[in-house]
């Protein structure tokens, strides 16, 4: 069996990241990775579990694509570990998914508006998921068996961002990284969203002529770059993982 070092380490920091960022909070969320042909890192809970802000490399844990696993004594997988096991196998591109509870996605939701394309350049990514549409699955359940996730997979299609319901968000990518950064952009996307309602105002899409003229920077820029900073800001602020 592989250390997968670094790729404990990823995990450990996208939890991090996503504490940080507020898009979890204390012990709930996890990220995995698909590390192999046929197993996965996910971030699981110990005999001295303190959350997501204090992920460490530690918490990480390998498991079968099968749910298969042999974990410590005093270690569990995620009650949710058939949603990572449903949406990496679901695609051979998809190596990650992230799941997470922001509050702002979970709050528009409930207002049963859909996130639509109301900002261009302020962040070309959050607009280009919302402009191919980010599907909401109805139900608020945990995903904790292959039904459930078979139905959230269904509700997802080909996007690689689902919200769930008075629940949460599932996010995925062909990285870490990507993973991550789409679940950062679909919160932003939200928070603006929310921001504008607030004030009884209605968003409007914005301008086709705009949307077609923004560019795809690509994932060097959208993905690596911003990643780079977010761990970069950890660092600044004493919280990256040893």
């Amino acid at each position: 069996m592989q250390s997968w070092t670094d790729e404990r380490t990823a995990v450990a920091n996208a939890c991090r990241v996503l504490a940080y960022r507020g898009l979890v909070s204390d012990v709930l969320g996890h990220v995995s990775v698909r590390v192999g042909e046929d197993a996965v890192l996910v971030r699981c809970r110990g005999p001295k579990e303190r959350g997501l802000a204090f992920t460490t490399a530690e918490d990480v844990h390998e498991v079968g694509l099968d749910g298969s696993h042999d974990l410590p004594d005093g270690w569990s997988v995620p009650n949710e570990l058939p949603l990572h096991l449903a949406v990496i196998a679901a695609s051979p591109e998809t190596r990650s998914v992230v799941h997470a509870h922001p509050p702002a996605v979970v709050a528009m939701t409930l207002t049963g508006v859909p996130l639509r394309p109301i900002v261009g350049a302020y962040n070309i990514p959050a607009m280009q998921l919302a402009t191919a549409g980010i599907p909401v699955h109805p139900s608020s359940a945990l995903i904790r068996t292959r039904a459930r996730a078979d139905a959230m997979l269904a509700s997802m299609g080909h996007s690689p961002v689902v919200l769930l319901s008075g629940h949460g968000l599932t996010a995925a990518g062909a990285t870490i990284q990507q993973a991550v950064i789409r679940a950062l952009n679909v919160d932003a996307l939200a928070r603006m969203h929310l921001s504008v309602l607030s004030t009884g105002a209605v968003p409007s899409d914005i301008d086709d002529g705009d949307r077609d003229d923004l560019p795809d920077l690509g994932s060097a820029f959208n993905d690596e770059a911003v990643w780079r900073y977010h761990l970069a800001a950890l660092e600044h602020e004493a919280r990256l993982s040893p």
